[in-house]
């Protein structure tokens, strides 16, 4: 599978420097062109590559890091999202849920790429969190992913797991899923939770 990140704000670059200590091949891009990715990617390795936003686009499996309204310009600048598996790492911390239509944010963005596969992930901690080694003598830091296709959930698990952390499913992004994600100004229970996943 290839990988892409949309997205060189500080949640972005975190999970770039995640594949570039793991080893995992990812293209990054943003909205301002692949110079401007290039210039913040500095000294992330090998692995990590500028791309441009049609590039990214065109991996088998999209990071979405980007603020949560600049979904829908993200889903425009793609002809099909047919098969995509999209990560959605965007919260929608003071959105009024009446324009979400008091559903999931997750929900929201699934919508605007029709035919993707949603998985919501790695939005539930902070950069500075995410950018540290998941491994630690207490076990591996928790991820939490909810989706409603269980081969894109399976596909995220897989890549989580790579970058070093521990996945854990709360299922459908209606169910569990919403035990991470943010409603109008109110943080959901999930969020900033930082936990442990002993091996073994």
């Amino acid at each position: 599978m290839t990988y892409s990140i949309i997205g060189s704000g500080s949640v972005g670059k975190a999970l770039a420097g995640r594949f570039a200590r793991s080893g995992v091949t990812v293209g990054v891009a943003n909205s301002r062109g692949r110079e401007a990715v290039a210039s913040a990617l500095t000294g992330y390795g090998e692995v990590v590559h500028p791309f441009s936003l049609k590039d990214a686009l065109a991996a088998d499996v999209i990071i979405l890091a980007v603020p949560f309204w600049a979904h829908l310009d993200v889903a425009k600048a793609a002809a099909d999202w047919e098969g995509k598996i999209v990560i959605d790492v965007t919260n929608a911390y003071g959105v009024p849920l009446s324009d979400l239509g008091n559903e999931p944010s997750s929900a929201v963005v699934a919508r605007s790429m029709p035919g993707a596969r949603l998985v919501k992930a790695f939005n539930h901690l902070p950069a500075h969190l995410l950018a540290q080694d998941p491994r630690t003598a207490g076990g591996r830091r928790v991820v939490f992913l909810s989706g409603d296709d269980d081969q894109a959930v399976s596909a995220v698990s897989d890549i989580a797991g790579r970058l070093g952390f521990a996945p854990v499913s709360l299922g459908r992004i209606t169910e569990g899923g919403r035990l991470v994600q943010a409603q109008d100004k109110s943080w959901a229970p999930l969020i900033f939770q930082d936990l442990f996943k002993k091996e073994g």
